[in-house]
């Protein structure tokens, strides 16, 4: 045997374990959704109260012209009582927002509402920073917080305050909506993949016993779990899932609540896909950096441990997934003429395992929250595979972000852009916050496009079909996010 071809063997076999190990955990999520399904143990909603308590809303802003007075008009909707209710507008914005904003909350004082316009000398700490600013004139018991583009229903309050039904629970959190699911493939293709995770992921950790997750926004902390905690803290790119972690190490329980939705915009433009899912690909490998010693020192169950260590590792699938495909090319012209290699090049199968684990995760999320929508396995099979090869086209770009977060380079919070888009006929092309530039990051992206099409010439011309699918899912993938990022760019 060569060298060479050993480590590319070596590399490529631990890349796919990896995989289906993470895999492996994701199918028990599975089977603790279904089986809670079907008992019927998913936590009901809490009977109403009849003293509500003190309650603080959050709403960090920055730069957000376009969604600014619906979240506000939004927020003073909810069905609370008003001398219980104090709302904090946490104003980083260096645009047009700022005066909106001013205006909306000068009228709602105007009306007698508590709500008050929050403006920091300096954007330290991005949205952690401007939380944790807050918390020091905060009231409330309790803290809501929603991101500029959700629309919380009017008994947002009313259905999840109740939940806080135990002195040691420190978090509620709700499930998100979509308000432009349908706007287009890439709408699409979010909404498929996020209701998976608050589905599925979120209720199968629950009833697990499990970590979880705030999601940073469409959630309610107790104020004191906030700051038993430590507080908001800026260190990480996932300030949500930092506080979460910590939170939990220190004994709090964090509830979910599958059944309460708070609608969001999804983003449109392929930018700010790409700006979001760094911002979580890195964010989670940097907390992950942070917390995994502390995990595995924990006074927790050795189920707990493995979960929680690939719930803060992935984002590494990416990472994994881009190495092994890289590698599948050339091992293609040594792995048919040496026989010696035939059972280590075998592990291929793990990836086939990975996928069936992988399509019952997501076909529960489909039959769950699909209800109005054509059931059947011919329209969930094109909408699974279509996100899979979406996933693997963003492959490159949340590999150097997951790089980034555990070799600790620091980059900014870049917030991504919302555009108020809700149907077919919105347009964002000629927004304010629209990014037309082309990085480089996307011309290697079409280049491994091109570099996967050459590996399915290689499948078919050594007849090596094992990896043809893999390396047709790929071509497409990087072909689909470099066509979108080039359109989204004119």
């Amino acid at each position: 045997m060569k060298s060479l071809e050993i480590l590319i063997l070596a590399v490529y076999s631990l890349c796919l374990t990896f995989i289906f190990l993470y895999s492996l955990v994701q199918l028990q999520l599975a089977w603790l959704y279904f089986r809670a399904k079907n008992n019927k143990v998913i936590t009901p909603a809490p009977t109403l109260l009849t003293n509500w308590p003190a309650v603080t809303v959050q709403l960090p802003l920055y730069n957000e012209i376009y969604v600014a007075e619906r979240l506000l008009d939004a927020i003073m909707a909810l069905d609370y009582p008003p001398e219980k209710l104090q709302v904090q507008v946490l104003d980083d914005s260096t645009d047009g927002t700022t005066a909106l904003v001013a205006n909306k909350v000068d009228a709602y004082q105007a009306l007698g509402r508590n709500i008050t316009h929050v403006r920091r000398p300096d954007r330290v700490g991005y949205k952690a920073g401007a939380l944790q600013y807050g918390i020091a004139t905060a009231t409330g018991e309790f803290i809501a917080i929603f991101d500029a583009d959700f629309l919380p229903k009017p008994d947002f309050l009313r259905k999840t305050i109740p939940a806080f039904d135990a002195p040691n629970i420190g978090v509620v959190q709700t499930r998100w909506g979509h308000l432009n699911q349908d706007y287009s493939l890439l709408t699409q293709l979010q909404a498929f993949g996020l209701n998976a995770h608050f589905t599925v992921e979120q209720t199968g950790r629950s009833v697990g016993g499990h970590f979880i997750n705030f999601n940073g926004t469409a959630g309610v902390w107790r104020k004191t779990c906030i700051l038993d905690a430590g507080g908001w803290q800026p260190d990480t790119l996932t300030e949500d899932l930092d506080l979460s972690y910590r939170a939990q190490l220190k004994n709090w329980r964090l509830r979910y609540l599958e059944n309460v939705e708070a609608p969001a915009e999804l983003p449109a433009a392929m930018n700010a896909i790409k700006s979001q899912q760094f911002r979580w690909t890195k964010g989670a490998a940097e907390t992950a950096r942070k917390h995994l010693q502390s995990i595995l020192h924990a006074n927790l169950s050795f189920g707990t441990k493995v979960n929680a260590l690939f719930h803060l590792l992935n984002s590494s699938v990416f990472v994994a997934l881009l190495v092994a495909a890289i590698l599948s090319v050339p091992a293609i012209f040594f792995i048919r003429d040496i026989s010696v290699y035939n059972p280590l090049f075998s592990i291929r199968g793990l990836y086939v395992i990975s996928l069936v684990a992988l399509i019952l995760f997501y076909w529960l999320s489909f039959r769950q929250l699909d209800s109005d929508r054509p059931k059947g396995l011919f329209s969930f099979i094109p909408k699974l595979f279509l996100f899979l090869v979406f996933s693997m086209g963003l492959s490159l770009h949340n590999s150097i972000a997951v790089v980034e977060g555990f070799l600790g380079k620091k980059t900014p919070f870049i917030r991504t852009p919302k555009f108020n888009i809700r149907s077919a006929q919105d347009r964002w092309q000629h927004s304010l916050y629209a990014v037309k530039n082309v990085s480089v990051l996307s011309f290697l992206e079409g280049l491994l496009c091109l570099y996967f099409l050459f590996g399915v010439y290689l499948d078919f011309r050594l007849q090596s079909y094992g990896t043809l699918p893999f390396h047709v899912m790929l071509s497409l993938g990087f072909g689909l996010v470099f066509y979108y990022s080039i359109k989204h760019s004119q």
